[in-house]
């Protein structure tokens, strides 16, 4: 019981970069773009696929998904690095570390399933071609997609539980640019074993078994690839596969840094700017990986625009 009043504080310190005051404005104007060009490269992917009929396949479904659910990511982090950037307040309220840890939470668990579902989806389509429109069924989708979100957000929901049910240090400080779990457990002052245990459980479920199962897929797939005679076939078949593998690596890749690694691999500046990445960087990325190495998103695009600007004569 002593430990309660240190876990409803009314707000808690976000230090972020604030020991690199010359870097904050940097950081300010480079979010600001980011955060802009994430929200219009995605809301173009999802409508370039709602409005073509074309991209009414599975592909571009679960694509339209993971463009969502950037939108949300981002949008749960970068308004409060730049409210907390462009002054000397760098507070968050309780209520809203413990929303903020809770989307994020949820929201990166779901891409970690969600990627995992769409590199089953490409393992369908190249090596169970003749069987993939009876597999990969609009009900099956819809499934799949709700597996992927109810899955993330009951796994944040544990999360964000016990992490403050934690007695915390009367400073509330977090060093880090946004709530999450490795920087509060630092400020945590009672016995946090069972929740890094948890965590580490929470990790191989949500990271490495999806990591695992991704790579199983691709192992199928390039053994189906290197079957294809023709290097058109092959490089087809490639090019279906090329923009999610890259998006797989740059995700997963960060989210190890920060998750798996030892502790004493990164300095908290180092693991910082891995975080900004894979939730600031990354979801900005990701229309702009598929739609440069994608002919039909391209297409799809110039077509709307050039439908938009007829219409406007």
């Amino acid at each position: 019981m002593k430990g309660t009043n240190f876990s409803n504080p009314s707000a808690f310190t976000l230090l972020g970069f604030s020991d690199q005051p010359q870097l904050e404005m940097v950081l300010l104007l480079v979010i600001s773009i980011i955060y802009i060009l994430t929200l219009m490269g995605n809301t173009m992917i999802i409508l370039v696929s709602y409005l073509n009929p074309k991209l009414h396949t599975p592909m571009y479904f679960f694509l339209s998904n993971l463009s969502f659910l950037d939108l949300c990511f981002t949008t749960s982090i970068a308004p409060q690095m730049l409210w907390n950037l462009k002054g000397p307040e760098k507070t968050i309220s309780y209520a809203g570390c413990v929303i903020q840890l809770y989307i994020v939470l949820g929201l990166g668990s779901t891409e970690c399933v969600l990627l995992t579902v769409m590199a089953y989806d490409r393992f369908g389509a190249i090596c169970r071609p003749l069987h993939y429109d009876v597999i990969m069924h609009p009900k099956l989708l819809q499934q799949l997609a709700a597996v992927a979100w109810t899955s993330g957000f009951v796994e944040s929901t544990v999360q964000t539980v016990l992490i403050f049910q934690l007695p915390l240090c009367s400073h509330h400080r977090v060093d880090d640019f946004m709530c999450e779990v490795p920087a509060l457990l630092k400020i945590a002052c009672g016995d946090t074993t069972f929740l890094e245990n948890e965590l580490s459980i929470a990790t191989v479920l949500y990271v490495v078994t999806p990591l695992g199962l991704i790579l199983v897929s691709y192992g199928c797939i390039i053994r189906s690839m290197l079957r294809v005679k023709s290097a058109e076939g092959r490089r087809k078949a490639f090019g279906t596969c090329g923009s999610h593998l890259i998006v797989v690596v740059l995700f997963f890749g960060t989210v190890i840094s920060v998750y798996i690694q030892p502790k004493s691999k990164y300095t908290q500046n180092h693991r910082k700017f891995i975080t900004f990445f894979y939730t600031v960087v990354t979801p900005s990325l990701n229309p702009l990986i598929y739609t440069l190495r994608n002919k039909d998103v391209k297409f799809a695009l110039k077509r709307l625009l050039g439908r938009d600007s007829s219409e406007k004569f």
